[in-house]
Parts: structure tokens; sequence; C-alpha cells
């Protein structure tokens, strides 16, 4: 089972954001970037600024970060887009066998583990922000991100 493609691609958007010129992020732009259609990118947008990310205007072109990159977390962003609900990263077969020993037990034991795997998950989403992994793209480009794109553009 993989986690929805709606969290990375949340993600690179608020990077574009963030890092492009006031009005020229659009989704047209960031689908092109992502490689995905722009109906997209703007229901993912929309899930962002219902999370109070971004602030984004039917008619106007490009969105807006309503927070630094440094103050989202990818737990904000992995929340925002509606991954999966509390718990429910893992699915466990509900109908073993009660008559069988290992059967009568699997559900319970392995949903245990499987919430602690989930939580564990998503404490490193919280100690990461996005501007970590800005920061990590920057780095791999070759490239220093100025100052003034690592803040909202207000």
């Amino acid at each position: 089972m993989n986690i929805s493609t709606r969290f990375p691609v949340a993600v690179h958007t608020l990077i574009l954001l963030n890092i492009s010129q006031p009005g020229t992020a659009t989704s047209d732009f960031i689908a092109s970037s992502v490689n995905t259609n722009p109906v997209v990118i703007r229901r993912i947008t929309s899930m962002l600024g219902r999370a109070n990310l971004v602030e984004a205007k039917a008619g106007i072109a490009g969105a807006k970060l309503k927070k630094p990159l440094s103050d989202i977390t990818l737990l904000d962003v992995y929340k925002a887009v509606n991954v999966v609900g509390e718990g429910q990263l893992f699915a466990v077969h509900d109908n073993s066998s009660i008559k069988c020993e290992v059967g009568r037990h699997m559900h319970s034991t392995m949903t245990t583990i499987l919430a602690r795997a989930q939580q564990a998950m998503e404490q490193v989403l919280a100690q990461t922000t996005v501007a970590d992994v800005a920061g990590d793209i920057a780095q791999l480009e070759g490239v220093v991100f100025p100052d003034y794109f690592m803040q909202p553009s207000l």
C-alpha cells in the first residue's frame, strides 16, 4: 500500500509557491513541474488553504503562503491533504478464523504494532519542516535559495 501522492505533491507545491515570484506559481506552472493536471494542483492547494497553510483566491494567479516554510512541518502537510486518518495508515484483515490460534489474535496484535509504526512515522514528519526539504533540494541542485525565498510571500 502506498501513501497518496497528494502528500509529496503538496510539499512540492509549497516549495514552488515559496521560491517563485508572487503571482507566477499558477496551477499550470506547478502542474508542469509536478507533471500532473492543473486540476490536481488546485484541489491540493484548496486542501492546503483549508489547513491555513496557503491563501488562494479563485481567478487570481498564484497562491500565497500564510507561514514561512520553517513553520510548516511535514506532518502539517500530511494532515492537510488527508493522506490517511488517525491510526489508518495500515489495514489488517478482519476475517481471520477464530478457530485458529493465530487467526484469533492476528488483528489485535498487528493493530497495536502498526499503530506504533504510524506514530513513529508521524513523529519524524513532525520534526521535519518543508524548509528542511527545500534546503535538501537546494543542496542537491548546488544552489542557495535567498533568505527572502524562505519567508512567505504575503
